[in-house]
């Protein structure tokens, strides 16, 4: 069992959760994410950037087969990056 830990700026929870979907997940309750081979959980805070601007960090941390995750992290990071920009 492999664990890897991400997070990401400027994304909601709710992105998350149908990002996690679309990579075949479901979701089984409202911080968690199980698909096969792997498990996501997630939370969000706010997080100050600069003196004037916050935004959204959400964490992941994604649990399961080294080999699942060595494709799922990366193809999750990839739609993450994308929202947030």
């Amino acid at each position: 069992m492999t664990r890897v830990e991400r997070s990401f700026r400027g994304i909601s929870e709710r992105l998350v959760v149908r990002y996690l979907e679309n990579l075949g997940g479901e979701r089984t309750d409202d911080e968690t994410v199980d698909g096969d081979g792997w498990q996501a959980q997630f939370s969000a805070e706010q997080v100050t950037i600069g003196p004037t601007l916050t935004l959204t960090e959400v964490t992941v941390v994604f649990d399961g087969d080294e080999a699942v995750l060595e494709e799922l992290v990366p193809a999750f990071a990839q739609k993450a990056m994308r929202a947030g920009g």
